[in-house]
């Protein structure tokens, strides 16, 4: 299980500026659904101080992602652009008295969003980071923003690397390529550690399996019988889930969680069990 802070907990089930602001001055979207986690960021900005007024999200993702989302909306109204801007990842998981190692690319998601919203509102087409050269093809990872990342946070070890921004979580076919990343920012002082075979799966292909299973075929079933389920969290083995529709008043509900818990375990992992939010 993830040990989630207080502020964690609290902004996940009462997150903070849900929304999206109509005639946004600045809009920020990072992330993919189809890559398990997605934030889009509006800002809305008074031209004259360059102060941000207002600030709503939408996002696709767990506990931590909408937790970090809600976070940056916290702290950066009231603030200006350039004031803005100094905040870090680091900042983000800070307010929300620290994440999980694992979960930390949440926050560096938040960051992105943010400088995607500015980078919107100041008419930059396209922002630094995604320029380059593909490192990560499962999440679209370029060396430039992963080179941006590594040294704003001082990672120093490629299982860092994907906690931070989850490259090298799906397939593993970059992890060397992260590798000689590290060694080269750090001139050959990066600690290289042994990848781990791909017949394991890290937490990020194990979220992404569990995610695509939901969608792909347990919700059609379920929503065919007017019931439906929605994923809320992933806490290490631990899959929490919430009943949507006929399936949230039904007396077989405990039968269904069973049967979802079956199929994860047949699909995914033996060690899966899933809970109900």
């Amino acid at each position: 299980m993830w040990e989630y802070t207080d502020k964690v907990r609290e902004l996940f089930l009462h997150p903070h500026n849900v929304g999206e602001i109509k005639g946004a001055d600045g809009t920020g979207d990072v992330g993919s659904i189809v890559c398990g986690d997605a934030l889009k960021l509006t800002i809305k900005v008074d031209k004259a101080s360059e102060t941000i007024t207002d600030a709503k999200f939408q996002t696709f993702g767990c506990a931590s992602a909408i937790a970090s989302s809600s976070a940056i909306t916290d702290l950066i109204i009231g603030k200006t652009i350039d004031e803005a801007l100094k905040l870090t990842n680091e900042d983000i998981a800070g307010y929300l008295g620290g994440l999980p190692r694992e979960k930390m690319h949440c926050s560096v998601m938040g960051r992105e969003a943010l400088e995607a919203a500015i980078a919107d509102y100041r008419g930059e087409t396209k922002a630094e980071s995604d320029e380059g050269t593909i490192i990560c093809q499962c999440y679209g990872l370029t060396d430039t923003k992963l080179r941006h990342v590594i040294k704003e946070n001082s990672l120093r070890t490629a299982e860092d690397v994907t906690n931070f921004t989850k490259a090298g979580g799906g397939c593993g076919t970059c992890l060397p390529d992260i590798e000689k990343l590290l060694t080269e920012i750090w001139s050959g002082k990066a600690i290289l550690t042994e990848r781990t075979p791909l017949k394991k799966l890290t937490n990020i292909q194990k979220i992404s399996m569990i995610q695509d299973l939901i969608e792909k075929e347990i919700r059609p079933l379920l929503q065919s019988d007017g019931g439906d389920v929605e994923l809320i969290d992933v806490d290490g083995t631990n899959v929490v889930v919430s009943l949507r529709g006929m399936c949230s008043e039904c007396v077989m509900a405990d039968v269904t969680l069973k049967n979802i818990e079956k199929k994860l375990k047949e699909m995914v992992s033996n060690d899966l069990t899933v809970t109900i939010s």
